[in-house]
């Protein structure tokens, strides 16, 4: 398919940086850069989308001068795609259960299956974690910057 590339999923995620970064300096560049205070709405976009450029190019000359990989197994690769989608469906579910059970509840769940299913690790030290993470997350948006996160039926 690309046959002068070594590393064809090192440019594969170059493409797709570069692509998001032009969209995002692209969309930035219509803002204002500056405005009468200081930066202007478009001002970090712009550079962040410029910096997302600039990494796209770093990753495509790392992928074109990467050594050639040895194939991986196909149980290896099947299995590391079985726990990568059980990631994003329980995240999709998480995000989904928000309404009904609210940002905390729902945040500690995620956790303590990120942490026990996926990283098979303990399940009472990933409940601990999970409850001090959704702790953090509501002193820091909800109590310091004032933003409102959904509520459950038990009032968090």
């Amino acid at each position: 398919m690309l046959p002068g590339i070594r590393d064809k999923t090192g440019f594969t995620a170059a493409l797709c940086l570069a692509v998001f970064g032009a969209y995002v300096t692209y969309t930035g560049s219509k803002l204002s850069y500056v405005s009468e205070v200081g930066p202007g709405p478009g001002f970090f976009p712009f550079w962040i989308g410029t910096g997302l450029l600039l990494f796209s190019c770093y990753q495509t000359i790392l992928s074109l001068s990467a050594p050639r990989k040895q194939s991986e197994t196909a149980e290896l690769s099947w299995r590391g795609s079985g726990r990568a989608s059980a990631g994003w469906l329980t995240m999709a579910l998480s995000i989904f259960l928000f309404r009904w059970l609210g940002f905390a509840a729902s945040f500690v769940l995620l956790t303590v299956f990120f942490i026990v299913v996926i990283e098979r690790r303990p399940a009472l030290p990933a409940f601990g974690i999970g409850v001090v993470l959704a702790l953090t997350f509501h002193l820091l948006f909800v109590v310091a910057l004032g933003v409102s996160l959904p509520a459950g039926p038990w009032g968090f």
